[in-house]
């Protein structure tokens, strides 16, 4: 949603693609799409996607012969295929759009989701006044069906963000419900490109390697073969870079448990992937294993759960992070007092952050004191009235303010309403999915499907590395022996770190442990639920581990008061962190040192 204009005319430049594939979608988008269609019917979808991708590049696309899969359609998908086919009868182009329908389930007179718990916390369904969208996350196969029938575009609601890649290959190889491993395998190809350049460059833990170019990042290509291993590459003399370690970040972003990445199609395990560097921007991807598909859809649905609301302020000037905290508090004693004389509740929740403070280091924060800041105040109330008094009030007190407050001057900031996620499961059975090309209707015709076992495959663990005689010994930064990104699971943050040698992954699991990792973030860990705060899975094939922390982002998303919410910045707070290595292994020589 909104990415850059650049990117379909890059990777069309090339000339020998067989797809172009674009995920739209997030629960945070659902929402928004869901009150954009509440306010006009004929809107409720990625409208960048008619506008941009497609009024722009229809003719080379036309042209070409290149086919187009996109979730695009959001709540909406039937009006983004005629907006879609309005576009192309202008250009007089000979193209078939097909929609997949049947994932909102907002209007379903015929289901009855009342009764429906979280699926991670077991709270009931929310009121039915405050629900936003609901949507099931579709798989490929009915793209895959639209594609059999001749559609040229293929757009859907909510399908997974790798459906949309796995299709084509389905389509193209013939793939059967029970080929676990090829359906695995064309999961993780479609999960490596979902994010566009963060494959190819961007977001990298050896940014300075690539900074100079990602103004101009090739947009990444999977080259898939049969038996579903796939080649990442980039369009010729374009920025950015394709290298083991941009891979392998993106393999671990936003992934909890490898051995069970729960897809509509498919089961999959992570943890033997090899990740190799065939050529300069030219990786190798295989090893994927795939294990039945389970009987249930994923459900997510937003609801609204009161109102938000904050912003930005400097401060520079000597102990300038202590003036910022004595602002906010004293905005927020102000704005109590109204309350009290109001006779209004107090806030739910309020959120002070201090950033050029290190206030994102909790404990491990070095800085005493710091000369300029930005002061991030926000609350969250059930009453819109009530942050409008927030917002206003603290404008009012600016002139009596501690010295150093500075504002970027715009509007004032308004009340936004707290969208939270409720996710659930739901028979597969139950939805009926179809198939419309603007001439007729088609039911989605599952195959059928033999849930014969599969042995999961047990991973040793690593063995154990002595660390206790530091004699010949060396302390570093984690940077300096892996790569790691790191991203959101609703409420949960993912840190995927990768050995940038396999020697090296002993030393990092000996020092990296659960334990110091929840003492890295316990500042932002909230209590609850009955799993342990930390987890940890090794994937031995790509040299790497991921930790998946829970109750960790304030809520997530757009239910989230923290400037971070969505747990980017994690792995860079991570990077830091103190590893005990022999220092015959630190040769200044190595080329993954440099």
């Amino acid at each position: 949603m909104g990415d850059s204009s650049v990117a379909t005319p890059q990777l069309l430049d090339g000339g020998e693609l067989d797809y172009i594939v674009y995920d739209y979608l997030a629960e945070v988008t659902l929402s928004i799409m869901a009150r954009a269609r509440a306010k006009d019917a004929n809107m409720g979808y990625a409208t960048d996607f008619i506008s941009s991708a497609l009024k722009h590049n229809l003719p080379a696309i036309a042209k070409q012969g290149v086919k187009v899969i996109s979730n695009a359609g959001g709540v909406n998908p039937k009006a983004c295929g005629e907006a879609a086919r309005v576009l192309i009868a202008e250009m007089g182009l000979d193209l078939t759009v097909a929609v997949v329908t049947g994932d909102d389930l907002l209007d379903a007179n015929d289901l009855d989701l009342s009764n429906s718990k979280e699926m991670f916390s077991g709270e009931a369904f929310p009121k039915a006044e405050s629900v936003v969208s609901i949507n099931a996350y579709l798989g490929a196969f009915p793209i895959a069906q639209a594609l059999a029938e001749g559609a040229d575009i293929v757009i859907t609601g909510r399908s997974v963000d790798s459906a949309v890649t796995l299709a084509a290959c389905i389509y193209e190889f013939g793939w059967q419900p029970n080929d676990w491993d090829q359906l695995s395998s064309g999961t993780l190809a479609g999960h490596i490109i979902e994010c566009g350049t963060q494959a190819t460059g961007g977001n990298f833990t050896d940014w300075q390697q690539v900074v100079d170019s990602l103004d101009r990042a090739g947009y990444p290509i999977a080259e898939v073969k049969v038996d579903g291993s796939f080649d990442i590459v980039k369009p010729a003399n374009t920025g950015g870079m394709v290298s083991v370690g941009t891979v392998s970040e993106q393999m671990l972003y936003e992934i909890g448990d490898p051995q069970a990445y729960l897809m509509p199609d498919v089961v999959c395990d992570f943890s033997q992937v090899l990740i190799s560097q065939l050529a300069e921007d030219r990786v190798n991807v295989s090893g994927a294993i795939g294990y039945p598909a389970t009987d249930s859809y994923k459900v997510s649905a937003t609801y609204a759960d009161g109102w938000r609301g904050g912003s930005l302020y400097n401060f520079c000037g000597i102990d300038a992070d202590k003036k910022a905290e004595a602002f906010a508090e004293l905005v927020l004693k102000r704005v109590r007092s109204v309350f009290q004389a109001r006779q209004m509740e107090d806030f739910k929740e309020v959120s002070i952050e201090v950033m050029g403070a290190e206030t994102h280091y909790g404990d491990f924060q070095q800085l005493e004191s710091s000369r300029e800041v930005v002061l991030k105040l926000a609350a969250r109330h059930a009453d819109a009235k009530a942050i409008a008094i927030l917002l206003k009030e603290v404008t009012g007190l600016a002139l009596s303010a501690p010295p150093g407050l500075s504002i970027f001057a715009g509007a004032r900031p308004k009340p936004s309403p707290v969208v939270r996620l409720f996710s659930f499961l739901i028979p597969k059975h139950k939805l009926s999915i179809q198939i419309d090309n603007g001439q007729e209707l088609t039911e989605f015709q599952p195959l059928s499907i033999e849930h014969s076992a599969k042995k999961k495959i047990q991973i040793k663990p690593v063995p154990a590395v002595d660390c206790q005689d530091l004699k010949g010994m060396a302390v570093v930064p984690l940077v300096t022996l892996a790569w790691a990104r790191s991203g959101d699971k609703g409420d949960k943050a993912n840190i995927g770190v990768i050995a940038r040698q396999p020697e090296f992954l002993p030393y990092i699991i000996q020092s990296l442990t659960v334990d110091s990792v929840a003492k890295r973030f316990a500042h932002f860990m909230e209590k609850g639920g009955s799993e342990e705060p930390v987890e940890c899975f090794l994937l031995p094939g790509s040299n790497a581990i991921n930790f998946l922390i829970h109750h960790v982002l304030g809520g997530g998303g757009m239910a989230s008061l923290r400037s971070d919410a969505q747990g980017k910045a994690y792995a860079q707070i991570l990077l830091d962190h103190p590893i005990v290595i022999p220092e015959q292994l630190l040769d200044p020589s190595a080329e993954t040192l440099k």
